[in-house]
């Protein structure tokens, strides 16, 4: 077991409030523990991997103020025989994964519908509205670092297909205060010239932002954590130990036991190895996002770039030009299949020949992805000193400050100032074939 300890003089200007275990040490772990801390919380984190090692690393850096749109979407049956016989396009989903997949797939369709759409647009507007402000407070002092990146991101497209079949989804968008602003191409090139000339479809996204470093964001944040006098072990949780209806603490795969006051499970795909002993039905799906990293690539760009029709995009950060954004559902295997970057990273030189990609390193990340697309922000029911901070999808990054300050007015018994319920961990139940009309059609393509 490694232990990570904090520095001599590290401020402990709050009250002490007793132990508190945070479980995953990811962008949403290191979050819960800094908001605990301003709580006056003694934190203790969790994680078997080093600072900023985790999912959000292999992520495109965005901070995607408006990325509301579940995943689901009408027309989206039909292009599931597209991903079981294309494994080149930007979603993928491994054959040998699907029968397993069929129970989370039907859950996931059942969000197809406008009004579900709607709905779930509608609830995570009310968690990313808050997201600049709530990194605010966690990155004070630290702006000099440049960590967060003030700078709109770019879509763009082939063709104006690409920008009509995003207008409804930004009408929801704009409703719900998230502004976007059509571009031509001359107005693509002044903002990017390097892609001068190649596009004439765009829409910018004046609110959102991106990340200098994915990985150096993590580390800042946890340096920060520690200086303020939490602990950081470096270990893997095998168990939740609990007595008289209430958590204790952890038992770590070494044997050694860690007490706890309260528990926070903020381990992403992770989280699903203790769903069983807390009692809740989440069908979370570690689904795999694939990246390239390239070095001294040659090419310069001045914002985060998304390839509408490509299906990934590029975010420029310190350590070299980050490309990424395909998944893969591949069920419970764990063995990445690194052909998908680099299907990724051809694409890319495709559209910039001149780039170079002599030095790159790939990389994938296992987003934990419900079928609605939101998150759990949540109290445990059966061991009610247990909270859970988990399922953030794509949006970990995006998200995790917003979701650390919501579990710190939980644990605190706060009145949060958003409606949690939509995030509830007890949202799932039943036979999702019950009630599902794309059931039976579903049923009926597999076997053709």
């Amino acid at each position: 077991m490694n232990t990570d300890k904090p520095s001599q003089d590290a401020a402990r200007a709050a009250p002490h409030k007793g132990a508190t275990l945070v479980v995953g040490g990811g962008i949403v772990g290191i979050c819960c523990a800094l908001y605990l801390q301003r709580d006056g919380h003694q934190v203790t984190l969790i994680d078997p991997a080093a600072p900023g090692d985790s999912t959000a690393k292999w992520s495109c850096g965005q901070l995607s103020l408006g990325e509301i749109i579940p995943l689901s979407k009408p027309g989206i049956l039909k292009k599931i025989p597209g991903w079981l016989l294309d494994q080149t396009g930007p979603l993928a989903l491994r054959p040998a994964a699907l029968p397993a997949l069929l129970p989370w797939f039907l859950r996931f369709l059942g969000n197809a519908r406008h009004a579900r759409i709607q709905e779930i647009a509608t609830a995570m507007a009310s968690l990313t509205h808050h997201v600049l402000a709530d990194y605010g407070r966690l990155l004070e002092g630290l702006e000099a670092r440049g960590l967060v990146v003030q700078r709109p991101i770019l879509q763009v497209f082939d063709s104006q297909a690409g920008v009509e079949h995003e207008r409804g989804h930004n009408e929801i968008r704009r409703s719900l205060g998230f502004d976007s602003q059509v571009l031509n191409g001359a107005e693509i090139g002044d903002l990017e010239p390097l892609l001068a000339g190649k596009f004439a479809h765009g829409i910018l996204l004046p609110q959102w932002r991106f990340v200098s470093d994915t990985e150096g964001f993590m580390v800042a944040l946890t340096e920060r954590f520690l200086a303020q006098g939490g602990r950081r072990v470096r270990a893997k949780v095998a168990r939740l130990d609990e007595a008289g209806g209430r958590a204790t603490g952890v038992t770590l795969e070494s044997g050694e036991r860690i007490p706890a006051g309260q528990l926070v499970l903020a381990a992403g795909a992770g989280a699903r190895a203790f769903f069983g002993q807390l009692g809740v039905n989440v069908p979370l799906q570690p689904v795999a996002g694939y990246q390239a990293l390239v070095r001294d690539a040659g090419v310069s760009f001045n914002h985060s770039v998304i390839y509408g029709d490509g299906g990934f995009c590029f975010t420029p950060m310190t350590r070299g030009l980050q490309i990424g954004g395909t998944i893969e559902f591949g069920g419970n295997s764990t063995q990445p299949n690194f052909k998908r970057a680099q299907i990724i990273l051809a694409k890319a030189k495709r559209l910039l020949p001149q780039m170079h990609t002599d030095n790159v390193e790939f990389g994938v990340g296992y987003r934990p992805l419900l079928p609605d697309t939101k998150p759990i922000i949540d109290r445990c029911r059966r061991l009610p000193n247990v909270f859970m901070a988990v399922g953030h999808g794509q949006l970990g990054l995006t998200l995790g400050a917003t979701t650390g300050r919501l579990i710190g007015d939980l644990v605190a018994g706060r009145e949060p100032q958003l409606d949690l319920q939509p995030f509830s961990a007890y949202r799932f139940g039943g036979d999702p074939s019950q009630g599902n009309p794309d059931y039976k059609r579903f049923s009926e393509n597999l076997q053709r």
